[in-house]
């Protein structure tokens, strides 16, 4: 049974977000929702790396900017890393967020505990969003940038990811082996959104428990992310679909309030029929990526199991 504390969170996360889902016509249509992202994005260009849930961030961890050239012109890739540390083994992370949301601070308070507690340095793609862009416009470039940082990396290198990102984060390791370009030696997921075709007739269900995440919503994102409607199962947008044979180890975590979880189940199982070692660890009742989550004591349970994976 999820912990008080997740009780908690789940009723109020969706409130403090005011989390809805599309409607036909009016403020929360489609073309509504797609006028305030961009809105949003014109708003926020340019803003710094989002630490403020990271205590002492400045004194704590020293952080590098890379500019990346990408097909629709370049975007940034922060590098971060523990002040005085001189990492070995780097963490490719691709943040979350739907495909249209950047960079939040519960991400960076995440890579933070990675680079602080493992010693590793990470970096973090700040990829161009929907819907002003789809996968075309940042694939290639996250391709070579990991395939560098891999190749740069002589204690090894791990891609990972949560929810849009960890689907992002499994379609670059499909590119990286099918291109034979440097793998990492491990993938770690974080409710990844990997089949953005809504493939599982089972996703509607699970729309009617989840208080964060909506179907009209997940539509919508997909079909701006993907561009067109033929490249929605491709392996560069659903991963889950593609051929999965040949990756490395992969630790994911999927909690089951989650609209996301059918997507997880079918990757779980193509993972088993392809031979892909593949740990999929699923908690009942859980929010969408709770491992991500603060104070909750089954984000402190995954974490023990991340840590333990990842040394």
């Amino acid at each position: 049974m999820p912990s008080l504390t997740h009780q908690v969170l789940a009723w109020a996360l969706p409130r403090l977000r005011k989390s809805r889902d599309l409607d036909s016509a009016g403020a929360g249509s489609l073309a509504a929702e797609r006028a305030r992202i961009e809105a949003w994005h014109r708003s926020t260009a340019g803003e710094p790396l989002p630490t403020n849930a990271v205590t002492r961030f400045e004194r704590r961890f020293v952080v590098t900017r890379e500019e990346v050239a990408g097909a629709a012109g370049s975007f940034p890739a922060y590098v971060l890393a523990a002040r005085g540390a001189t990492p070995s083994r780097t963490v490719v992370y691709l943040h979350g967020g739907g495909y249209t949301a950047g960079i939040d601070p519960f991400h960076v308070r995440y890579v933070a505990r990675l680079a602080d507690r493992l010693g590793v340095r990470v970096v973090l793609p700040d990829y161009p969003l929907a819907p002003e862009h789809t996968w075309r416009d940042s694939h290639d470039a996250l391709v070579d940038l990991t395939a560098s940082w891999v190749s740069r990396s002589p204690g090894g290198a791990v891609l990972a990811g949560d929810s849009a990102g960890g689907g992002l984060a499994l379609a670059l390791a499909l590119s990286l082996r099918d291109r034979g370009l440097p793998q990492p030696d491990r993938l770690l997921l974080h409710a990844p959104w990997v089949d953005l075709s809504t493939s599982t007739p089972e996703t509607e269900q699970y729309d009617a428990v989840d208080p964060w995440l909506f179907l009209g919503k997940l539509r919508a994102y997909a079909a701006w992310w993907a561009g067109s409607e033929a490249d929605l199962t491709r392996p560069e947008v659903s991963p889950a679909l593609g051929d999965l044979t040949g990756l490395p180890r992969a630790l994911v975590f999927q909690g089951t309030r989650d609209l996301l979880t059918p997507g997880t189940r079918l990757l779980a199982r193509r993972a088993a029929e392809a031979g892909w070692d593949l740990t999929y660890v699923e908690e009942a009742g859980l929010l969408h990526v709770y491992p991500l989550l603060p104070l909750v004591p089954e984000a402190r349970r995954a974490w023990r199991r991340t840590e333990a994976f990842l040394r």
